[in-house]
């Protein structure tokens, strides 16, 4: 299971058919970010250059032109130099940026400011960029070229469009991430007890998912014990204090594996230690379990995000007000006094992927579903997630889908 060539060939066809005519698209991978003065930080191209070329190598610039009809194509990379490979590490030539993206038209990057100013020059032909990009040098290639008079256009909403809805080739990758992401979790299990701290599982789960190939993974991994589950987004494992595990308490996970450039999303929950009878944590899970089913009863096509969460907010508003932690005539406001986030969002080859919030779910859309409820007054809380594909007649899991407690106690 792999994206070969022929996946980011058709990748790009399909986008000069939707490019208007006589177009010249400038799409860059970006640039490697500092982390200290002579150290960068790893590096992860850009999304839609990555979605078109599937490269990984910063400095690189795609160009599609579409002139009269007619698509083209070609690639800037650097050269070989064999003094900045022996610093930097070894470079691809030009054959292989060839075999992994079908592109056979490339050129050194040193000719590159000449060509893309004569190409602006071009009276004919509009010039667009990606104007959504995280990267640099897209404003840094239209602040070049604005010194010819010209502003180029966004193309953004495309790639965007392709991005949503997602191949089987993309599809397997998304499962094989869920499926090395739950690998881990697995192994973590064992060593989840009483004393345990955040960071030793933080560090043990990252060891896991690297050996399985997961290098960069899809975001930072989230290990919440105690009280911190109450900070969503915990990235910080402590060794001691709230960050260790504690009989009768539970342990937050939120994880996802990147393979292939696609992202998994997985929350998993830890009972640290068999629950009583009347243990909150077993009730807690109740409920979520509810929501989780009801939510991928309801996710379909012509469904939105803004319904999917009214469907939430109901069933959990009757439960918190069950428990009476809110009014019996609540409005949404109570209910998002201990429901925090949205229910579920995009997912692909960013962990939250591209798309209009507002849009009806299509098939082919992936989403990584996600209900939560966190009880201060309790003190406890936590999400249990899984992804799914969006399917001509509802949806379908790509990860596992596993919340039952006998998988969730940790003795």
């Amino acid at each position: 299971m792999a994206l070969d060539r022929t996946f980011f060939s058709d990748n790009r066809k399909k986008f000069a058919d939707l490019l208007p005519d006589n177009r010249a698209v400038f799409l860059f991978a970006g640039e490697a970010k500092k982390m200290s003065g002579d150290t960068d930080y790893r590096f992860l191209p850009d999304r839609n250059f990555y979605y078109m070329t599937g490269l990984e190598r910063a400095g690189l610039v795609l160009v599609i032109t579409k002139k009269d009809g007619a698509f083209t194509e070609k690639l800037y990379a650097p050269a070989h130099d064999k003094l900045k490979e022996r610093w930097g590490g070894k470079r691809p030539d030009f054959e292989a940026l060839t075999a992994v993206s079908g592109i056979e038209d490339i050129r050194s990057d040193e000719a590159f400011e000449e060509d893309a100013k004569a190409e602006a020059k071009d009276s004919s032909t509009k010039i667009a960029v990606d104007g959504g990009s995280i990267m640099d040098a897209p404003r840094e290639f239209t602040d070049m070229i604005s010194t010819l008079g010209v502003k180029p256009e966004s193309i953004s909403s495309l790639i965007t469009d392709m991005r949503m809805v997602k191949s089987e080739d993309e599809l397997s990758c998304i499962r094989e991430a869920a499926k090395i992401t739950e690998e881990a979790l697995d192994e973590l299990k064992k060593y989840v007890k009483p004393g345990v701290t955040e960071y030793e599982l933080y560090t043990r789960l990252e060891f896991e998912l690297a050996r399985r190939g997961s290098m960069l993974n899809a975001f930072e991994t989230i290990v919440s014990c105690g009280s911190n589950v109450f900070y969503l987004h915990h990235a910080d494992p402590e060794m001691s204090g709230d960050g260790v595990a504690q009989e009768g308490g539970a342990i937050q996970i939120d994880v996802g594996a990147r393979y292939k450039g696609y992202c998994a999303d997985i929350s998993r929950v830890f009972f640290v230690g068999s629950p009583a009878d009347d243990d909150r944590r077993v009730l807690l899970l109740g409920i979520i379990k509810r929501l989780r089913q009801a939510a991928f009863a309801f996710i379909a096509p012509g469904r939105t995000f803004a319904q999917l969460n009214s469907q939430m907010y109901d069933i959990c508003g009757k439960w918190l007000a069950a428990q009476g932690l809110i009014p019996d005539n609540f409005c949404v406001g109570d209910v998002q006094k201990y429901y925090w986030h949205n229910t579920s969002h995009y997912l692909g080859l960013d962990v939250h992927d591209v798309g209009p919030k507002d849009r009806a779910f299509a098939a082919g859309n992936c989403l990584a579903v996600e209900p939560g409820i966190y009880i201060p007054e309790w003190g406890i809380g936590f999400r249990i997630e899984d992804d799914v594909v969006v399917t001509s007649g509802g949806c379908e899991l790509l990860s596992s889908g596993t919340d039952e407690l006998e998988g969730i106690i940790a003795n």
